[in-house]
């Protein structure tokens, strides 16, 4: 059934393209007038993307789509840019995301002690996330060990339990956590889901949420996908939150399937991780959770029932600031963080990523930091998930590796962990890959720590596994002819992979 449904809007999206074609073929009379509309109009679209581009890394491959292939690359432009700007969950987040803004207020105490330190100042001044100092985290090197402790954090839920998640599938880990909010709610306890549709399109029924809402859950597809429009929406829900009564959250890379607790993992040992967050930091999480859903449901009018404050507010315990990375506003909050973590970095830089298609600013920042001394190293997928995207990875492999930044393979099986860990000060753990989607298209969120004892933890793991990986050789970076020209065809498609 849940196959079907994807079926359902492949073929919507395919008989849109078979649509375009035969318009086009209609007209093919007047090829001649239509070539030159389609590339003036090609035109004007690059001088626009020239003028308003964030980055153009990300911009030029489609400015190189548009003057090689003007019909097809202007129709593929204008249909997303159209389909974006239309978007009622967009514009619904927008509002929103105006709203909650009044209820992320910084501590002025605690801004006072950080008013020497520019990447927690850019955290709670532009990207308007407030810096907490009150918070307990503990860090899970595989979700597996994360399952266990989450299971009995549910089963001690009183109030409300929120769950947004990229991916939702039956197996062992959803059914397990299925079991227990179905419990909770007929106890009384608020239970909310939040799902990609997108994500689950081929995993869930179209009426899933009916089947939740009849165990007593509310439930909410992001962005529900449809055969006439809904596979050319390119912005996804990609964050993983999961908040118990405002005093613990879950984030980290794993989703709510059985693969993340290394269940029939199809690509070897699934390294994973999750965070586990107590404090002050939790309201970060639940206000990202409520925009999220409100833009959806509009349905709660005061976040703050929803806010449980700390009983020990003096103490220190490290910064931390769990923050959103929303594609819709001009900030770049996932990249600046990590941008800002390597190019303040004296000692080291580990890295965790499962996808590496970066930008010139990212390339550069790691292998200057690698020329200064630094040890950058980044640890990515021995076995691919997606062996498109892993041959396109690669050609960014090359690049790195001549700069002296030190890339290793996990040799165990894929890893899909997302990971900054520095100078055994600051480091973020989150959902967002080094990637053009994670980085400009995505929703998605993080968590920055800084002071943190549990620092410490994260760094280890990150030495654990580069211990378990192969270390990239020059030789190996560089691809023969063949597949050099295949991954700079593929940089071509780089911003929609």
């Amino acid at each position: 059934m849940n196959i079907k449904r994807a079926v359902i809007v492949g073929i919507g999206f395919i008989l849109q393209i078979l649509l375009t074609f035969i318009i086009y073929m209609f007209f093919v009379e007047h090829i001649a007038i239509i070539n030159i509309f389609y590339g003036i109009l090609g035109f004007v679209l690059v001088l626009y993307l020239i003028k308003d581009s964030k980055n153009y890394s990300y911009t030029l491959p489609w400015i190189i789509l548009l003057l090689l292939f003007p019909l097809v690359a202007t129709l593929m432009y204008v249909i997303l840019d159209k389909s974006m700007k239309k978007s009622k969950t967009l514009k619904n987040i927008v509002k929103e995301e105006e709203k909650s803004k009044k209820y992320l207020i910084q501590d002025e105490k605690i801004r006072e002690s950080f008013k020497d330190n520019s990447r927690l100042r850019y955290i709670s001044d532009f990207s308007k996330f407030p810096v907490t100092t009150n918070n307990d985290v503990d860090y899970y090197k595989v979700g597996e060990e994360a399952f266990e402790v989450m299971l009995e954090d549910l089963k001690k839920a009183k109030h409300f339990i929120f769950l947004e998640y990229f991916i939702i599938n039956h197996g062992k880990m959803w059914d397990s956590i299925l079991e227990i909010l179905e419990e909770k709610a007929k106890e009384g306890v608020e239970v909310r889901v939040m799902y990609d549709d997108m994500g689950c399109i081929a995993l869930l029924s179209a009426k899933y949420p009916s089947i939740l809402k009849e165990k007593g859950i509310k439930c909410v597809p992001f962005n529900r996908m449809n055969p006439v429009a809904g596979m050319i929406m390119n912005n996804r829900d990609h964050r993983k939150i999961l908040v118990i009564d405002g005093v613990i959250a879950y984030s980290g890379g794993i989703n709510l399937a059985d693969e993340y607790i290394n269940i029939g993992s199809r690509f070897g040992h699934w390294k994973d991780n999750a965070i586990r967050v107590r404090g002050d930091a939790v309201w970060n999480y639940t206000v990202m959770f409520l925009t999220m859903w409100n833009s959806h449901q509009n349905e709660d009018k005061d976040y703050t029932k929803y806010k449980v404050e700390s009983k020990d507010k003096d103490k220190f315990k490290g910064y931390v600031v769990p923050y959103g990375e929303n594609p819709l506003d001009e900030d770049l909050t996932g990249e600046d963080i990590y941008l800002n973590i390597i190019n303040q970095a004296h000692d080291y830089v580990y890295i965790f990523t499962p996808y590496l298609i970066i930008d010139t600013d990212m390339i550069n920042a790691l292998t200057l930091a690698a020329k200064r001394g630094v040890d950058v190293r980044l640890v990515i997928p021995g076995i691919p998930d997606k062996k498109i995207v892993y041959t396109l990875s690669e050609s960014y492999v090359t690049p790195l590796v001549k700069g002296g930044v030190k890339v290793y393979k996990y040799t165990p099986g894929f890893v899909h962990a997302k990971v900054f860990v520095a100078d055994d000060k600051v480091a973020t753990v989150g959902t967002i890959n080094m990637d053009y989607r994670s980085l400009y298209l995505h929703f998605e969120c993080g968590c920055y720590m800084e002071d943190a004892e549990v620092i410490k933890d994260i760094k280890k793991d990150l030495t654990d596994s580069i211990a378990k990986s192969h270390l990239v050789t020059k030789k190996e970076a560089n691809p023969n002819v063949i597949k050099g020209i295949w991954q700079a065809i593929l940089r071509l498609f780089a911003p929609l992979m």
